[in-house]
């Protein structure tokens, strides 16, 4: 029996709150599972931020990969018992690639760094890159692992991650408008931030999806099953993902580590603040151990010594992230746009450096689009609907529910700003005071307004 065939003698299970078990029926899987790269991701928070906003969310990347396994495997499992191949070319399910689609499903996130998405912004790293990285090198022990297989194995998993892998059923599990990644982030982040509305009806999309010859598509009947997912990611985005209180401190930390970077490459670190492990990023000279050694403990351990720093932007912003100060927020449009500049300089005039504590952000998302874009690296998928007698339908020209929303962008621009500015306390300089009037009189129901004039 090969390495890829050996099973465990009792399959283990991972208890679960969004899947009650996860299985683990193969060797591979499970010493997967105990590499230092993978454990690594019990290190790292799967929303960042949003656990400061949503208190109950302090779930890690490992609980997530560990998720999106146990989805892969319950696909692949109703795919063979339902509809597995007969010959070659005729669009059923494989078998034999069960263990690539396992092992891109458990290790599809393993290069996310802390804090990943403002991290990336900073110090232009790639998560899906790294990912890569991590498979291919001989370097680490998920590489060594998946060598036990083949010698090829760990490439073949890593082209699933970068959607180069032959079959598109394979891909289209793990990266797709219905993948195992969304429908398990979904479900176990409005499980662990309480929102209710992201909840959808996992086992009934499971029962119907079907594989077919280009991918993956969903019988006619599991339309509102479908729809249900839709509305229900168009939800999440709008209430957690795009929270803007959660956004604010996502500016705190990116300019908290901004700071940081500038005072080390202006040679103005005090010795005893300077951040070692983060000195390969602010040089850009980073390899894959240096991105290893990182993880969100890591950087809220620098956050906390920062807050005792000589320099007093870096010292105070380390206090508002940690001890939870965000900054306030508006929104704005393009007719109030043209404010931000004379926004500004009131901030600067009370003594506030806007280079670290003002920013403006936008947060879009497609809750659908069935449009191909040969010029996007990665093309989204359409969510195809199959008739009893073979026929594909594109979901959005049978569903009059997404069609409404179908390429619809929603989400906001915002202008974040110190919150003294509408606060000021008692202990703020009566000299300011008309300033800070002024400034409030452009702030109308969190959005930015023209105000009238006297």
């Amino acid at each position: 029996m090969t390495y890829a065939e050996t099973r465990l003698p009792r399959e283990k299970v991972f208890r679960d709150p969004v899947h009650n078990y996860i299985y683990v029926q193969h060797q591979i899987i499970l010493d997967l599972i105990n590499t230092r790269e993978f454990q690594r991701l019990r290190r790292i928070k799967q929303l960042g931020t949003a656990s400061l906003i949503f208190h109950g969310a302090e779930h890690s990347r490992f609980t997530h990969s560990l998720g999106v396994y146990e989805i892969t495997r319950q696909i692949c499992d109703n795919f063979q018992r339902n509809y597995p191949t007969k010959t070659p070319g005729d669009g059923g399910w494989d078998d034999s690639e069960r263990l690539t689609a396992l092992c891109a499903a458990l290790l599809h996130d393993i290069g996310h760094g802390p804090y990943s998405h403002t991290f990336e912004h900073i110090f232009h790293t790639d998560h899906e890159a790294i990912t890569v990285e991590i498979l291919t090198s001989p370097e680490t022990e998920v590489n060594q692992v998946l060598r036990q297989v083949s010698p090829t194995f760990p490439a073949e998993v890593a082209s699933v991650i970068q959607k180069t892998y032959p079959n598109p059923q394979v891909v289209q599990m793990i990266s797709s408008q219905i993948d195992a990644d969304r429908m398990d982030y979904l479900l176990r982040d409005a499980y662990y931030t309480g929102t209710q509305y992201g909840t959808f009806d996992l086992t009934r999309i499971l029962r119907v999806m079907r594989p077919y010859q280009d991918g993956i598509a969903f019988a006619m009947n599991g339309m509102h099953a479908v729809e249900d997912y839709i509305v229900s990611r168009f939800q999440m985005y709008q209430q957690v993902y795009f929270h803007p209180v959660s956004r604010a401190m996502e500016v705190i930390l990116d300019h908290l580590l901004g700071r940081a970077n500038e005072l080390y490459q202006a040679g103005e670190s005090d010795e005893s603040f300077i951040p070692h492990l983060l000195l390969p990023f602010f040089n850009h000279q980073f390899n894959l151990q240096d991105y290893l050694n990182l993880d969100d403990g890591v950087l809220t351990t620098y956050f906390i010594h920062w807050r005792q720093s000589p320099d007093e932007i870096l010292a105070d912003l380390a206090h508002r992230f940690l001890d939870r100060k965000p900054l306030k927020s508006a929104e704005y449009t393009a007719e109030t746009q043209s404010l931000l500049p004379q926004l500004q300089e009131m901030i600067r005039s009370v003594g506030f450096n806007t280079d670290y504590y003002t920013a403006t952000d936008n947060s879009y998302d497609l809750p659908y689009d069935d449009a191909y874009d040969p010029k996007m690296t990665y093309p989204l998928t359409q969510i195809e609907l199959q008739e009893p007698d073979g026929t594909l339908l594109e979901l959005s020209t049978v569903s009059d529910l997404v069609n409404a929303i179908r390429g619809k962008f929603s989400g906001d621009q915002r202008f974040f700003f110190p919150k003294e500015m509408l606060n000021p306390g008692d202990d703020a300089p009566e000299i300011f005071q008309p300033i800070y009037d002024e400034f409030g009189s452009y702030i109308q129901n969190n959005q930015l307004i023209q105000p009238k004039e006297i």
